[in-house]
């Protein structure tokens, strides 16, 4: 692809030595092209599908759900040790 790009060796002769239709190979630089235009624009988001998006929101709600269940088990037994603060332990 990138010598083709690049003009170290005709379309032709490339597709010849590579053993591809012309066709194929410009289809390629153009989707190529394209890439390399998003990448340049920052454009670099992730095509997810709706079931993996599903997914990860599924176990992002479980992954905060447990960092609450974590968080009040620490304030009860600081309470626990600590006391509810009435003395000056």
């Amino acid at each position: 692809m990138l010598e083709g790009l690049r003009g170290e060796i005709s379309i032709a002769e490339l597709c010849r030595r590579e053993w591809i239709v012309t066709s194929l190979y410009d289809s390629w630089s153009k989707e190529f092209l394209e890439a390399g235009k998003k990448q340049l624009a920052g454009d670099t988001t992730s095509q997810a599908t709706a079931p993996e998006v599903k997914e990860l929101r599924s176990e992002s709600a479980a992954l905060k759900e447990a960092v609450a269940d974590l968080m009040l088990e620490k304030r009860l037994l600081k309470k626990s040790i600590l006391g509810d603060g009435d003395d000056d332990a």
